[in-house]
């Protein structure tokens, strides 16, 4: 610091001291059981962007720092595929894909019925996704370890587009750094991850020309108005009835019946009658009303006088309150296979999720120990897993429209005849479920071409699907054939 005083005894104010930023990468060498040799370079990639004041340049400012951890093949093939990933949220760090599917190492958590206690541990992924592609893992700003830089506007990239084009500008800065512009580039983004994924994509070309080979979408959103629950908005009250079916039946609920016969009944009950009586509210006849109530409370389980109740539309929420409330317990919304007890039996909704609280600890020790243990980067901030510091998100772009990105997967198809999408949908899916995907894909506007470009994979758990190992292996299975066709 200088003194504050000048040598004629002026007083002076200092300039601020501003953080030499720059990334902290660090790389390590492995090996995989099947004999790969490959290099982790792990740490925090300094994003800058370019500002003008009074219509001139004023360079490329650091915005933030974006903590990377990327797995490359020592082969060095220019031509290997880059598969970039990371999960959603908003306010999920990439973990979740990173240690549950797609890296090398995967978190020993078990999985409901059968989950590992604490302290947990890692063990070896034979069938991670490295064995076939390079692989990139992105933390959006405030998860995982990413921040604004010092002095930054801590809220400045919590919104769509500015979220959108972050991750696309750290996925072209990767591919120009490493010389990777040649290589078959595929997207994987899980739950809000999804709807990134493809306005990333759109981004991507729009901006840099960039186009991808694939996009990975895993329990899928992209239309957020088949997901919310609002007054005058019948359509996601229709959408969720197979979910509640399927959960329903994992429970018990309908005997030894097929699975895959109770959601059909559900799909098929759900997209013509209920549909139908949700567009007719009171000018249903009693007898038609009647009807619609026994027919839900058969396929959901659920109390005809509870149906009666909520005039055939409740949110899920009230459904992991009330479908098992009789035992005592409430579902989980990420996973429905999942119970635990409320802290108030009375309650009309559940929002404690048992299926997050089993699953956090595993990941958060796993990726704790990982990350410094095995990739060496060592960062004494808080490594955030599933953060509410990213709210309140802002879709301002919509201007109150549904937040939709259908219609730039509509483009990219058409602009891309070679653009590939793979689906993963749980039917045991709460936030994301099945059937509310599958309306959005009807409603697209696509050619014969495009359709058959998509592949579409159930398993039968919950959001993350990996939880299960034979679901986990499944989707390995398919993914590989995705990233290598």
């Amino acid at each position: 610091m200088a003194d504050d005083k000048d040598t004629a005894g002026t007083e002076t104010v200092d300039a601020p001291d501003v953080k030499d930023v720059s990334d902290d990468f660090v790389t390590r060498q492995h090996t995989t059981a099947s004999g790969l040799k490959y290099t982790t370079t792990t740490g925090r990639l300094v994003l800058r962007l370019e500002e003008t004041k009074d219509g001139k340049t004023d360079g490329f400012k650091p915005k933030a720092e974006i903590f990377v951890v990327a797995y490359t093949a020592d082969s060095g093939e220019s031509d290997r595929p880059v598969t970039f990933a990371f999960n959603g949220g908003p306010g999920s760090a990439s973990v979740w894909l990173h240690l549950g599917l797609l890296g090398p190492r995967m978190v020993d958590s078990g999985d409901v019925g059968n989950l590992t206690p604490a302290p947990y541990g890692l063990v070896d992924n034979p069938e991670s996704i490295l064995e076939h592609s390079d692989l990139v893992m992105i933390d959006p700003v405030n998860t995982g370890f990413s921040r604004v830089v010092d002095g930054g506007a801590s809220d400045q990239f919590h919104a769509f587009v500015e979220d959108r084009d972050l991750v696309a500008e750290v996925i072209r800065l990767w591919t120009t750094r490493n010389n990777r512009w040649l290589s078959p580039k595929y997207l994987v983004g899980e739950s809000y991850g999804t709807l990134r994924a493809v306005a990333v994509a759109g981004r991507l070309f729009d901006a840099y020309g960039m186009s991808v080979n694939g996009l990975g979408l895993i329990s899928t959103v992209l239309n957020m108005s088949t997901l919310r629950f609002f007054p005058g908005s019948d359509v996601p009250y229709a959408l969720h009835l197979p979910t509640y079916a399927a959960i329903a039946h994992y429970h018990g609920r309908h005997g030894d019946r097929p699975l895959a016969d109770v959601v059909r009944e559900a799909e098929e009950f759900a997209a013509k009658d209920f549909g139908y009586a949700l567009t007719q509210g009171n000018r249903l006849s009693e007898e038609e009303y009647d009807d619609v109530v026994r027919r839900i409370a058969e396929l959901t389980t659920l109390d005809e006088g509870f149906v009666r109740r909520a005039n055939l539309r409740w949110a899920y929420h009230e459904f992991a309150a009330e479908l098992l409330r009789a035992d005592g317990l409430a579902v989980g919304r990420i996973d429905g296979r999942f119970t635990a007890q409320p802290a108030k039996l009375h309650a009309s909704e559940a929002f404690d999720d048992p299926s997050i609280r089993a699953i956090t600890g595993p990941y958060a020790a796993a990726m704790n120990h990982y990350v410094r243990a095995e990739l060496g980067y060592e960062n004494d901030l808080p490594y955030e897993i599933l953060t509410a510091r990213v709210h309140p998100w802002s879709y301002k772009t919509f201007e109150g429209a549904p937040v939709d990105v259908s219609p730039v997967l509509e483009r990219l198809m058409v602009h891309n005849p070679n653009l590939r999408i793979h689906v993963d949908y749980g039917y045991h899916d709460g936030a994301t479920p099945h059937f509310a995907a599958e309306y959005v894909w009807a409603h697209m506007n696509l050619s014969d071409d495009a359709k058959a470009r998509f592949t579409h994979h159930y398993h039968e758990a919950g959001h993350m699907m990996y939880l299960k190992p034979e679901c986990r292996l499944a989707q390995l299975e398919a993914l590989k054939n995705f990233v290598t066709a």
